[in-house]
């Protein structure tokens, strides 16, 4: 894997880190899963290998005191399951969601990606619970992949490294440029645009 040439900050909110779904499946059994420090610690390696510098911030920590080319904040969108009993086959799956959102070094947006990953545990292999979470660790590593091969084509980030987005010219901004430039023209420029015009209109 090549690395990106970016230095990253890497922000992981409360609700990523403590991230637990509780579900009960068909009025039943109620099945729960804790994926919370394994998609820190997951996400805090992977973006370790991925960029040349990475420094983790916490959920009360402030951008403003670090150095970075691209902040990224990871979240869970959504988060679905099926167990054998639903499927009427052997197996757990798990789909998860993920969004990066991806920012600049002064705090402007840059992007905001969706990756859906998906991942499949046979229930003969494990316990029901085990096989559950072996599902949802194979949805990660799915999103992983998906992260490695398309990150900088989806949100181009690497653009970052050359400093923070250029703000969008406001409609104002736009019509005091376009009347400066138009007082500015030669005056001969001007007649010949006028006169073309008229004489277009005329025909």
């Amino acid at each position: 894997m090549h690395k990106i040439g970016v230095d990253v900050a890497v922000r992981i909110p409360a609700e990523f880190e403590h991230f637990v779904h509780v579900e009960q499946v068909l009025g039943k059994d109620t099945w729960t899963i804790d994926l919370g420090r394994s998609n820190a610690m997951f996400f805090t390696q992977l973006f370790g290998h991925m960029f040349d510098s990475v420094i983790i911030l916490g959920p009360d920590d402030d951008p403003r005191d670090h150095q970075f080319d691209a902040l990224i904040e990871p979240a869970i969108d959504g988060f679905e399951f099926s167990t054998p009993g639903q499927s009427q086959s052997e197996a757990f799956a798990v789909w998860i969601r993920y969004r990066m959102s991806v920012f600049d070094s002064v705090g402007n947006r840059a992007s905001s990606w969706t990756v859906n990953a998906y991942g499949k545990s046979q229930q003969e292999e494990l316990g029901g619970s085990q096989s559950l979470r072996r599902a949802a660790v194979l949805a990660m590593r799915d999103a992983a992949a998906l992260i490695i091969m398309q990150m900088d084509r989806a949100t181009k980030i690497s653009q970052l490294a050359n400093g923070p987005l250029q703000p969008e010219p406001t409609e104002s901004d736009a019509t005091l440029a376009d009347t400066k430039q138009e007082s500015e023209a030669p005056a001969s420029v001007i007649g010949i645009f006028a006169i073309g015009g008229i004489d277009d209109a005329a025909e």
